[in-house]
């Protein structure tokens, strides 16, 4: 009995070194992979600093949602503070933050392709619907967040604890941006002419980053998303029957045409500067899009 009991504790102390090998691996790995990104090449981009330019980038910067996280000066705030995950905050992108020594290219590189100066992997961000940019849209963007003044609020450098580097590093890698775009493709073309057109709405609704709510096909998000649970915008869903004078009453003041108030999670006070021609280019892409029952 007792050489029965001596090989059962030798059995599960081999069984636990085992598992704190392995997820030691797994925690370096995860944090390897977090703080490395691919190497991405960056198509130039050049801002200017011209006032329209400028004016241009602030429209810009607003209706894709940057005050959204990086609150309305871009002065950064703290994102994540929690266990398991760690400590992630929004940067400041004024020059008093990150934007003090970002070169245009390090802007596009994050912006376009999720990848930081510091060569780690951006997480959260939709650079995947950002990768849409234009190069003149984004010259100008970039415009914009140089021109900001500066704003003191010292955040402290990105910290993901274990078992956060396992679950960003490891289970959830894949969802983040950087590995959701085709790099190569990124860039080297213009935003399609602001009219009112099906073109220029899908630009507009990647830019926007309308899939991170809605699901990337605009049907809704799933249940088990873990990101706003934005229902089904295609001609499938309610906005299917709205008139373009309901729609733009939905975007610019986020009434619906029954009368509700839209979530705050819908960002319309953002949408709200949206020029008419934007939100008819809007409504004329979701419109042609096909019917689709919610996902």
């Amino acid at each position: 009995m007792k050489k029965i009991l001596k090989w059962l504790g030798i059995s599960l102390g081999v069984l636990i070194v085992l598992l704190i090998v392995i997820v030691g691996g797994l925690h370096f790995m995860g944090q390897s992979r977090l703080n490395n990104a691919p190497d991405v090449a960056v198509a130039a981009v050049s801002a200017s600093t011209d006032e329209a330019a400028i004016e241009r980038g602030e429209h810009l910067a607003t209706i894709s949602g940057c005050r959204e996280c990086h609150t309305g000066n871009l002065a950064g705030q703290v994102f994540v503070n929690e266990a398991p995950i760690g400590y992630i905050p929004a940067p400041n992108l004024t020059p008093g933050g990150v934007g003090a020594d970002y070169t245009d290219e390090d802007w596009a590189r994050a912006i376009r392709h999720g990848v930081a100066k510091n060569g780690r992997v951006i997480t959260i961000m939709a650079s995947n619907h950002y990768a849409e940019y234009g190069d003149d849209d984004l010259a100008n963007l970039i415009a914009y967040l140089k021109s900001v003044p500066p704003v003191k609020n010292t955040l402290e450098a990105r910290q993901i604890q274990f078992p956060g580097t396992i679950i960003f590093g490891m289970l959830a890698y894949d969802s983040w941006a950087v590995n959701q775009i085709d790099h190569a493709a990124v860039g080297g073309q213009n935003a399609p002419p602001m009219e009112v057109s099906a073109a220029y709405g899908e630009y507009l609704v990647s830019i926007a980053s309308c899939g991170s709510c809605h699901g990337e096909n605009l049907a809704g998000n799933t249940p088990d998303s873990d990101s706003p649970q934005g229902p089904n915008i295609t001609p499938g869903g309610n906005p299917g029957d709205w008139t373009l004078e309901e729609f733009a009453l939905a975007i610019q003041t986020g009434q619906t045409p029954d009368g509700r108030q839209l979530s705050p999670e819908m960002p319309w006070a953002q949408y709200a500067i949206m020029s008419y021609t934007e939100v008819e280019a809007l409504y004329e892409y979701i419109q042609s899009l096909e019917p689709l029952p919610d996902n």
